[in-house]
């Protein structure tokens, strides 16, 4: 079955920023209704509320599932400061995963332990998100714009090289390091790294 080249959005900010509006994943979702896309949100505050809006994503077909919360070297956690660790992470997304794409808003998260748990165990594409603590003022303005000039490029999917050629514009833009994790059979650990750094970085 093919998949449908739009963005599902899970949010789950710290108490923090949820009582101070800093809703990152509306802001994009509305943007992309700009683009013409249907972006499905939902944002959840356990870690059981979470489970199901990955169920949801799963059931929509969607091929790109974009992650807002408060992360960390090990994992994620909820609104409600249940933690969910890479492992967990890698068994709640295996069943619907494969030939996918990973956008992650989350700090200190996005390592080669994190895309060692995901690529090879979901067999999905790539898992992408910032190297360093990100505001919430510059994460929404660089995830609006990546997704603008992706969707530019081509409404229908998003190719390996103008990921990464779009990634490598937006980080020296905005200022913003960004790991990209991509497949690769070729490689022993299934997957190859790209680091894009923002100019003088």
């Amino acid at each position: 079955m093919s998949t449908i080249p739009d963005v599902f959005i899970i949010e789950s900010l710290d108490p923090d920023d949820e009582g101070n509006g800093r809703f990152e994943g509306s802001i994009i979702s509305n943007m992309l209704r700009l683009h013409g896309k249907s972006p499905m949100y939902r944002y959840v505050r356990t870690r059981d509320a979470f489970e199901q809006a990955l169920k949801e994503f799963g059931a929509s077909n969607y091929r790109y599932l974009h992650i807002s919360a408060h992360g960390e070297a090990e994992g994620m956690s909820t609104t409600n400061l249940e933690e969910i660790d890479f492992d967990e992470l890698g068994q709640l997304l295996k069943p619907y995963f494969r030939n996918k794409r990973l956008f992650l808003s989350a700090c200190s998260m996005v390592h080669e332990d994190l895309a060692a748990h995901l690529i090879p165990h979901t067999d999905c594409y790539s898992v992408v998100g910032p190297v360093d603590d990100i505001h919430f003022h510059k994460a929404a303005i660089f995830w609006a714009s990546v997704y603008h000039l992706l969707f530019v490029k081509d409404s229908e999917r998003i190719q390996r090289a103008a990921l990464a050629q779009i990634l490598g514009k937006a980080a020296e833009l905005f200022e913003v390091n960004v790991r990209y994790f991509s497949k690769d059979s070729r490689s022993t650990n299934g997957f190859r790294e790209q680091t894009l750094r923002a100019r003088g970085a």
